[in-house]
């Protein structure tokens, strides 16, 4: 019978000639040398745990293989990936005994000395069925007797009870396989570890936090994902139960429902005016039905707004059934005193349902909004001046017929990839005859052949596509235009005037301007369209003509009665006074100024209103209070100078003013006034699911409830951003980051 003995070799002692067994002694020292290492810290934590060990062949006595021990447990592995033995055996929680020195925090628990082996039983050894000494399972014979006897006994006991070395191939074995196939099963389907004993308190408070979270940004989040395994198992991690859709669409829901309303109502009532705006009128139509949802907020003398509610309506609504639906907002927001509500602004749906109510209330302003007046204007120039239909209809013939030409499609993509680093045809719009309604579909596609404007004409320069324009006429005159100058600048110059009116639009949106600053705004529209014409070289006459055209449609005259009554727009004079600017407005405007104050107060109060405002007009503010209200500062967010108290211009007239008894009611009651029914945006998802559950009692009453509870909540940050926008420019500016970063790798030279 071979040798049972398993002491290790020193491989420097004897070196085979064998390249086989060089090849194990190499491997063998090289794994010592680095425990020896490791012991000394400068390696793997692991190596504390696993002992390198040769396996002799049982008849030579020479080493066959390298294997590692855990001095834990006693099992043995392969040598070949140490790393990955320590990861899946230690850390996995497949050695037990690893698992509770963990819980000891400590670098080394030996194993009770009652499950050890006996020194003598060491030298026991059993040959398998074919006459060889096979690799144990949860022990090694071929180890250094002495060593694991001392390693084993480090507990200061002497064990009593013979152990016998189990080998495979033996009955013993099944125990060892079956906790073998538990590891695996583990590793191809981890448990989430326990997360951490939270209490009570905590638990509540943290869910409270979460649930919070929810609705304040329902919609971007569904409620499916609550379902998500990931999102559970993160739950579970860090000790948290399970967040179920009835918990969040529950009670949870109603309390803090409840909470918002009451507190929005609170406000409201605190509020001495108000004044109500809706928007949604002129949104596309709700998942593809006739049925839009017009939101309702509610803005504050303080600057702040409240939301109200929304509103599912029918696409064909007639201007009789929008204005019930106003002036039930009205009421359901002031009660039975209906002259708190000082106007209506709406983004522009029915004119006439906004007349209809100011005619019968007289101390009403309805407004149409601002942002919807600039976007108006773009489509009046699509359809009234020429050059934006010639500059439309040329380039739907150049993108035609880039986009299918097979040939030419092809060459313009792998150019515009490697002049541009981009791919795809150019964005054409679906249907030609709905561009002078919605002029935003053709922008994009001018912006694209702007931006391809060399990949376009190095593609009409190709010896390919000159064969193709020999017996092509379209793709000729194609040419002729990517080729022509004229071309071009008139295209530079249809996008440059829509750019520039879409920026002044969304900065309106941003910043939220006041009626008084209405005229402003179509002044400084007016001197930069005035500059277009005398850079591209268009003739001022048209051009001028279609924007007058368009600010009489959306001019009220308050803007003009808000503008003379608001400090901030007081001017100073050669005597140092500062007064109302009437010099700014023509004959018909300051007419219109004096319409207004007397229709906003009663009969008897008309004449002593007209007086007011002629002391007003002479006397003007203290320039002290005029110079405290026109104070500005720069805005650390945008970088612009803003006013520094934007209430400023009410708190004078309800305080210094005094002797205006009349002209400051009406006055108050207009400074406040906004130009912009821009508020709580809704994302999509939202949307979509208000109308699929339009036809359920309980789930739009869920919905509504749920975009209430959002809607206060970013009302109260001042958050009137689109979540939805906000993402695309957060991944735009990674992608430019990305781009930055790639391209300073791009320049480093490889060592």
């Amino acid at each position: 019978m071979a040798s049972t003995s398993s002491t290790p070799t020193d491989p420097s002692s004897s070196v085979p000639e064998d390249p086989a067994i060089k090849a194990v002694n190499r491997r063998y020292e090289g794994l010592m040398t680095i425990k020896t290492k490791a012991i000394k810290g400068k390696g793997a934590w692991y190596w504390a745990h696993l002992e390198p060990v040769l396996i002799k062949h049982p008849d030579t006595d020479l080493p066959k293989a390298v294997k590692l021990k855990c001095l834990l447990c006693d099992a043995v592995f392969s040598a070949s990936n140490p790393s990955r033995t320590a990861s899946e055996h230690l850390k996995r929680g497949t050695c037990s005994n690893f698992v509770s020195l963990g819980k000891l925090n400590s670098t080394f628990s030996p194993l009770p000395i009652s499950s050890l082996p006996s020194p003598g039983s060491l030298n026991h050894r059993k040959r398998s069925s074919h006459g060889h000494m096979a690799t144990p399972l949860n022990s090694v014979a071929l180890v250094e007797p002495s060593r694991v006897y001392n390693d084993l006994v480090y507990s200061n006991a002497v064990s009593t009870q013979p152990h016998h070395l189990v080998l495979s191939g033996g009955k013993e074995d099944l125990g060892a396989l079956a906790m073998l196939e538990d590891s695996v099963k583990k590793l191809k389907s981890p448990k989430a570890s326990p997360g951490p004993s939270l209490s009570k308190n905590q638990i509540d408070s943290a869910l409270e936090l979460l649930t919070d979270w929810y609705y304040e940004v329902f919609g971007s989040v569904s409620l499916s994902s609550l379902k998500h395994p990931k999102f559970r198992a993160f739950l579970n991690q860090v000790g948290l139960p399970t967040l179920s859709r009835r918990d969040l669409c529950g009670a949870r829901l109603d309390n803090r429902f409840h909470e918002a309303k009451m507190d929005a109502e609170a406000r409201i009532r605190d509020a001495p005016f108000l004044q109500i705006a809706c928007n949604g009128w002129k949104s596309k139509n709700c998942c593809g039905g006739e049925e839009k949802l017009v939101k309702f907020s509610i803005n504050l003398p303080n600057g702040t707004a409240v939301y109200q509610k929304a509103v599912l309506v029918g696409g064909s609504l007639s201007s009789k059934h929008a204005e019930d639906i106003m002036w039930e907002a009205v009421t359901g927001a002031c009660g039975n005193n209906f002259q708190r509500c000082v106007g209506v602004i709406a983004d522009k749906y029915k004119a006439k349902a906004l007349r209809n109510l100011e005619n019968q209330y007289q101390w009403m302003v309805n407004l149409s909004c601002q942002v919807q007046g600039f976007i108006s204007l773009i489509n009046d120039f699509s359809k009234e001046l020429p050059l934006f239909k010639t500059v439309t209809e040329n380039c739907f013939k150049v993108a035609n017929f880039v986009n299918n030409k097979s040939q030419i499609s092809s060459s313009f993509q792998k150019i515009r990839m490697q002049e541009l680093e981009c791919s795809g045809l150019l964005r054409v719009p679906l249907r030609k005859c709905d561009c002078r309604k919605d002029f935003l579909p053709v922008y994009l596609m001018l912006e694209d052949i702007l931006s391809c404007a060399c990949v376009l004409q190095t593609v009409a320069l190709e010896e390919s596509y000159k064969l193709i324009s020999s017996e092509d006429s379209v793709a000729k005159e194609v040419a002729g235009l990517i080729q022509n100058d004229g071309f071009w600048n008139e295209l530079e110059a249809v996008y440059t005037l829509v750019k520039l009116i879409k920026d002044m639009a969304r900065e309106i949106e941003v910043e939220r301007p006041l009626i008084g600053q209405c005229l402003p705004l179509w002044e400084e529209l007016k001197a930069k369209v005035k500059d277009w014409c005398v850079r591209f070289h268009i003739g001022e006459g048209p051009v001028e003509k279609i924007v007058d055209k368009r600010f009489r449609k959306n001019y009220h005259p308050a803007w003009s009665a808000a503008f003379i009554l608001d400090p901030l727009y007081l001017v100073r004079n050669t005597s140092g006074k500062y007064l109302p600017p009437f010099k700014c407005l023509t004959q018909e405007q300051e007419k219109d100024v004096d319409k207004l104050i007397q229709r906003l107060v009663s009969r008897e109060e008309a004449h002593v209103a007209l007086m007011e405002l002629m002391k007003w007009r002479s006397d003007g503010l203290d320039p002290l209070y005029a110079q405290a209200v026109q104070v500005k500062q720069r805005d650390p967010s945008s970088g612009k100078m803003k006013v520094a108290n934007p209430q400023g211009s009410r708190l004078v007239w309800e305080t210094c003013l005094n002797e205006y008894k009349t002209l400051g009611k009406v006055a108050v009651r207009l400074v406040f006034l906004h130009a912009t029914s821009c508020g709580f945006k809704c994302h999509s998802t939202l949307l979509k699911w208000t109308c699929i559950n339009r036809h359920s009692r309980l789930g739009l009453e869920r919905a509504q409830k749920m975009m209430f509870v959002a809607a206060h909540a970013k009302q109260q940050r001042l958050d009137f951003s689109d979540e939805e926008e906000k993402d695309g420019e957060f991944l735009r500016m990674n992608c430019c980051e990305d781009d930055v970063l790639n391209q300073v790798f791009s320049d480093v030279s490889p060592v």
